[in-house]
């Protein structure tokens, strides 16, 4: 992610819209038609700008714990009619619980839980988040 870790920072992430852009600027630059937006922890603060922007142009998303779920409105995310998978791992008792009380309220969301699993639910439990990952991704039309 661009601005986080290592990476040099850069202005255009500053702003919720200048994420938003660079997401829709890495998307077209893939020449990608109708992706499913898989969305982990500090990813959230691309994805969910986007998603709410642009969520018609979206296949399905995946959110998994991410960050910034806060910053929008229920009402908000009852416009958004992407189908969403909510995916967090139960021992993540930090950011999971605050993300699924935001994101429920998007309206074609189902939950998967993974026992035994923390915030990076998909290194703790990978053959069983493969699973729920694809299982949302065979019913999406």
């Amino acid at each position: 992610i661009p601005g986080y870790g290592d990476s040099p920072p850069v202005e255009m992430v500053v702003t919720a819209q200048g994420r938003r852009t660079f997401l829709d600027h890495v998307l077209q630059e893939l020449g990608m038609q109708k992706p499913v937006l898989v969305s982990p922890s500090m990813s959230g603060r691309f994805a969910l700008p986007f998603l709410l922007a642009h969520g018609d142009r979206l296949a399905g998303f995946v959110p998994i714990a991410p960050v910034g779920t806060k910053d929008y409105t229920a009402e908000q995310y009852r416009g958004v009619q992407t189908p969403t998978l909510i995916l967090y791992g139960d021992r993540d008792t930090r950011l999971a619980p605050q993300a699924l009380q935001n994101l429920q309220h998007l309206p074609e969301h189902r939950v998967a839980v993974l026992p035994g699993a923390g915030h990076a639910c998909y290194l703790d439990k990978p053959e069983d988040f493969h699973r729920a990952l694809l299982g949302f991704l065979h019913q999406l039309k």
